[in-house]
């Protein structure tokens, strides 16, 4: 055990160093330069808007399954603290589609803080959960508030830096892709609570799609000429999120409850 979590601190530490070191990552001059601007039904950038109703339907669903009291509860969750952490990632994903709704209407440095904001808050959520399948549960309980503080300072961080002209994404840029390495060894490295592990994997596959999809934005759209990249990553990525709630709606216990009290 002692290995597995020095390793895991190491590549923490090593991601934050990293961050701390690099120059520091300005946002491009032309990231709301969208692909697709067409109006329609009266709404300006009318398909980047709507396609948010996707991270709507998956966040609601989530949240009703998850709350949900079951017949035999300990075949959803071995613990019950463990509603916490996925309630948190689901509410973030259906709170997703309003700040990046809003975004869309009228994309500027303003409005994009309600974009990122709650996806920053779902990814730490996301983390939390696992750690709370992989470590013990009230590790990831424990943490999940600290980790969505981290989660919504990094927006914060970026907000505040992009208004004094010297923008800096580096520490939004650890909340969503540095939680990737800790999320795979937190897989690799731990026995699972439940079955299914792999569906995760699947997710985060089906999310790098969508970062594929979005910056691809232009060549698909002169492409098809019916929607562009950037509709298609809110598609994937509303996929990913879906993916997981799959994961749970399917999964069972490794072992019984009583023995994996934490």
């Amino acid at each position: 055990m002692k290995w597995r979590g020095t390793l895991l601190l190491g590549v923490v530490v090593a991601l934050i160093a990293v961050v701390c070191f690099v120059p520091r990552i300005p946002q491009s001059e032309t990231y709301h330069d969208f692909a697709d601007t067409r109006a329609l039904l009266g709404i300006p950038n009318c398909l980047n808007v709507i396609s948010n109703g996707l991270f709507l339907l998956v966040g609601l669903l989530g949240i009703r399954f998850v709350a949900r009291p079951a017949a035999d509860d300990s075949q959803k969750f071995l613990d019950r603290r463990e509603r916490w952490p996925w309630l948190a990632f689901f509410a973030a994903v259906t709170l997703t589609a309003f700040g990046s709704a809003y975004y869309h209407l009228n994309p500027n440095d303003r409005t994009l803080v309600w974009d990122r904001l709650p996806m920053a808050v779902g990814f730490m959520a996301l983390l939390a959960a696992v750690l709370a399948e992989r470590l013990g549960v009230a590790v990831g309980v424990r943490l999940l508030l600290p980790l969505a503080l981290i989660g919504a300072a990094t927006v914060e961080w970026w907000s505040v830096t992009q208004a004094r002209g010297a923008g800096d994404l580096r520490p939004y840029a650890l909340v969503q892709f540095g939680s990737l390495p800790i999320l795979l060894l937190l897989l690799a490295l731990y026995p699972p609570r439940y079955t299914r592990g792999g569906d995760l994997i699947v997710s985060l596959a089906i999310y790098g799609v969508a970062k594929i999809l979005e910056a691809a934005d232009r060549p698909i759209f002169a492409m098809l000429h019916v929607v562009s990249g950037h509709t298609l990553k809110h598609a994937a990525a509303a996929l990913s999120a879906w993916w997981i709630l799959y994961m749970l709606q399917r999964r069972s216990p490794m072992i019984p409850a009583a023995a994996q009290r934490s």
